[in-house]
């Protein structure tokens, strides 16, 4: 396997893993024996002592502790759609499935699993009727001494030690016509254990940790098909070899076995989202016609064309096309019409407009209205995105105080400018952010110039004199009034550019940072994204383009508060060249998608992929709208986008249709192991060939839903599989990790393509892909 993202995952799968010292007594004897240089033994009288010291192995196998437990699926308590699974559990000691033998017999297999999992419903077990994994503790020799009662337990072949007698472990009673039903015979209890691999590096997926390491999974042989609670107990079968054939023997009512684990979970299809079929739902309006990918695009739904149809009716037909809605207009003259509005997500690439359409420096909507002449029609587009923008920074306090003073700050520094353009001393006067008006240095410089042959700094120096007169102030010469004229060209010199953009450079980064979560839409209403509820319907999914005038509209309108006087008319160049260096390049999208869906609300984290010519393409936003409403936005346009289910886990079962997806097992010519066939096995779409359900489960009395697999015979799934797979007679078999490979049950994916033929990926569970809606073409 490969993880989606990121470095490689790999896991292998084997057979099984045999002990070096399986369980039982073990005596080493150690003896020592002394020869000479020919070979002659030389401690024949008296010889030498022989030491001997005997030890037993003894491996789990009435109580299993927690910790070598490391996952199981379903999840504890978990409800959701189960039938097409076979639970399993995944133990961290790969060797505990074969550290003990079954007594062999005519069916069994070389290295046969010791413990099985089996699965019970709700009202199976007498003593936990309602399948929530209640046990009974009971001694070991309690669970052994069935004499006279109708109840049996393991028949072990050997005496158990008086400890081992006297430990308690949990049990439970099994009804005998139960145990016939779902226990594995002892052939198919080979099938149902193998060993997995991993290799580094450590990864999640969703309820197993894919960790380094190698674990032991044994898997049920019963698929949960009638809703209701199910629980599933990891068993040991030693010492009831004899029931585990097709014809058991008789005269016992009850099977008395020791759980080693147990958990519950509940089968519920109805209470429960069906994902494949909603994941298929989201893509099938691309298979609808010849260009489905039109039906993904986000626009109104446009009727087919009609004969005779007049020139009106094709207009409508075409603005429908390109994305746009009709809207309720009032003209300034009073007059209540309707206009096209089309939001940021067009169907299309957006034609090329005017640069007045988002240009700033503006205080109203009007300059990007567009207007058609032909028939007398506004386009509100972009006069409706930049009032938006203007709405959405009135909306920030932060934003709003932020701009308001970055204003201000601009404007006293243009007025300072522009009153000591052309005076050299006033020219010298505080000129920062922080500077209050005309008479600072300048003006202490003016006052310190000699006057009546005393600098200011003698007359203070001076002793005071009682008799001198007070002599009359000079009386102020009346500064020339300047033009605006000169007070603009005062504007443009080099060292008030270095002032203004000094200025405005200290609002600069909060102002970008805003902007630019603006340009991802961020705070703009749903209503002005897809106008029309029917452009996006329940469970469907639209892809769009983005219409980059538009965004530049509303960033304009944002940029635009603050505009009062022609004095911050004068200064707004510098504000938005210092907030356009701060953007972050590469932050407005090209592309995207919306989805409305139960699947939104149902998945916290929306698995979603984006590429182009097999590079990822960056997401830049991705975001609940609404509970059931999702947006991404991309920062180019892909040609392929990948909606993956949450992984589960590697879990197993059979494939949508109740088949199996073949995997190749090896052979001369056949791709390696755990690659993924271009076919199903049974075929899918031959109404004879029946499923799994049909063909390869055990016959249950009239009226009981079958729901255990039949592994060998020569109708049974085993055999059938390799006959698949080109094997023949003896060699018609397969081994347990070739088993498990073809039963791994990987969650959907529904994959969006170019248009052209839908990508089915093979082996893998998922369904058809729909192809992503043809987005470059530009309208007319």
């Amino acid at each position: 396997m490969r993880e989606t993202d990121g470095p490689e995952l790999h896991v292998f799968f084997h057979d099984h893993l045999i002990p070096h010292a399986g369980a039982g007594v073990y005596t080493v004897v150690a003896t020592h024996e002394l020869y000479d240089e020919n070979g002659d033994r030389l401690d024949t009288a008296p010889p030498l002592p022989v030491s001997e010291q005997a030890f037993e192995v003894r491996p789990a196998r009435f109580v299993l502790d927690d910790g070598s437990v490391h996952a199981y699926y379903p999840p504890e308590g978990s409800s959701g759609s189960y039938d097409n699974v076979l639970p399993h559990i995944t133990l961290t000691r790969a060797v505990l499935p074969w550290d003990r033998e079954l007594t062999p017999n005519s069916r069994s297999r070389a290295h046969a699993p010791w413990i099985a999992l089996l699965v019970f419903r709700q009202g199976e077990l007498p003593d936990d009727p309602g399948a929530l994994g209640e046990t009974v503790t009971r001694t070991v020799g309690e669970l052994r001494v069935t004499a006279g009662s109708g109840v049996i337990g393991p028949a072990l072949r050997w005496p158990l030690p008086a400890d081992v007698e006297a430990s308690k472990c949990r049990t439970i009673d099994v009804p005998a016509e139960v145990f016939r039903a779902v226990a594995p015979w002892q052939d198919e209890m080979y099938y149902l254990a193998h060993v997995r691999d991993v290799k580094p590096p450590e990864s999640r997926a969703g309820e197993e940790k894919i960790a380094e390491g190698r674990y032991a999974v044994v898997t049920a042989n019963r698929f949960p098909r009638v809703p209701g609670r199910y629980v599933a107990h990891l068993v040991s079968l030693e010492g009831y070899e004899p029931h585990l054939t097709p014809d058991p023997p008789a005269g016992h009512e009850t099977v008395r076995l020791v759980s080693l684990h147990a958990w519950s979970f509940q089968h519920d299809p109805f209470g429960v989202l069906d994902t494949g079929a909603l994941l298929k739902k989201l893509v099938d309006p691309g298979h609808q016609d010849p260009e489905g990918d039109e039906q993904l695009a986000l626009r109104l739904p446009v009727p087919p064309p009609g004969q005779g149809e007049d020139a009106a009716t094709a207009y409508a037909r075409r603005r429908l096309a390109l994305g746009h809605v009709p809207v309720a207009y009032r003209t300034l003259s009073g007059e209540l019409t309707y206009a096209w509005y089309r939001g940021p997500a067009a169907p299309v690439t957006a034609p090329e407009v005017p640069g007045q359409a988002f240009e700033q420096g503006h205080t109203t909507s009007d300059h990007a209205l567009v207007y058609e002449r032909e028939h007398g029609l506004f386009d509100v587009s972009y006069a409706a995105a930049w009032t938006l923008g203007r709405t959405a920074a009135l909306a920030d306090p932060s934003f709003a105080s932020e701009m308001t003073r970055a204003r201000r700050e601009l404007a006293n520094q243009a007025v300072v400018i522009r009153a000591t353009a052309g005076d050299p001393a006033r020219s010298r006067s505080g000129t920062g952010p922080g500077a209050s008006g005309v008479r600072g240095l300048g003006g202490l410089l003016e006052l310190a110039e000699p006057a009546d042959g005393r600098s200011l700094a003698e007359a203070f120096a001076a002793p005071p004199d009682d008799e001198a007169t007070e002599e009359p102030f000079p009386a102020e010469t009346p500064r020339p009034r300047r033009d605006r004229a000169a007070g603009e060209a005062a504007l443009v010199s080099a060292r008030a550019v270095e002032l203004l953009s000094a200025t405005a450079a200290g609002s600069a980064r909060s102002l970008a940072e805003w902007l630019d979560r603006l340009a991802l839409l961020h705070g703009i209403p749903f209503h002005h994204l897809v106008p029309d509820e029917r452009m996006l319907p329940a469970e469907s999914l639209r892809m769009f383009r983005i219409d980059r005038a538009w965004l530049k509209a509303v960033v304009a309108g944002a940029s635009d508060l603050g505009l009062h006087t022609t004095t911050d008319l004068d200064v707004d160049r510098h504000l938005r060249a210092a907030v356009a260096s701060r953007r972050t390049p590469g932050r407005e999208p090209e592309a995207g998608l919306l989805i409305r869906s139960a699947l939104v609300r149902a998945w916290p984290e929306f698995p979603l992929a984006a590429y182009l010519n097999g590079e990822k393409v960056k997401i830049l936003r991705q975001d609940r709208l609404a509970e059931d409403t999702l947006i991404a936005l991309f920062d180019t346009v892909p040609d392929r986008v990948d909606i993956l289910e949450p992984g589960q886990g590697i879990h197993f079962g059979i494939d949508e249709g109740d088949v199996v997806s073949l995997r190749s097992i090896g052979g001369a010519d056949a791709p390696p192991l755990g690659a993924p066939l271009e076919a199903y096995f049974p075929d899918p779409e031959d109404p004879d060939a029946g499923t799994v359900f049909t063909r390869y489960l055990r016959s249950r009395p009239i009226g009981e839903t079958p729901d255990v697999l039949r592994l060998r015979g020569d109708d049974g799934l085993v055999p059938e599989l390799a006959g698949a797979f080109g094997r023949e007679g003896d060699e018609r078999d397969l081994t347990p990790a070739e088993f498990a490979v073809n039963l791994v049950n990987a969650p959907q994916l529904q994959r969006l393509t170019p248009g052209g033929a839908p990508y089915v990926p093979s082996g893998s569970g998922t369904a058809p892909a729909a192809p992503v809606p043809a987005t470059d073409r530009s309208p007319v």
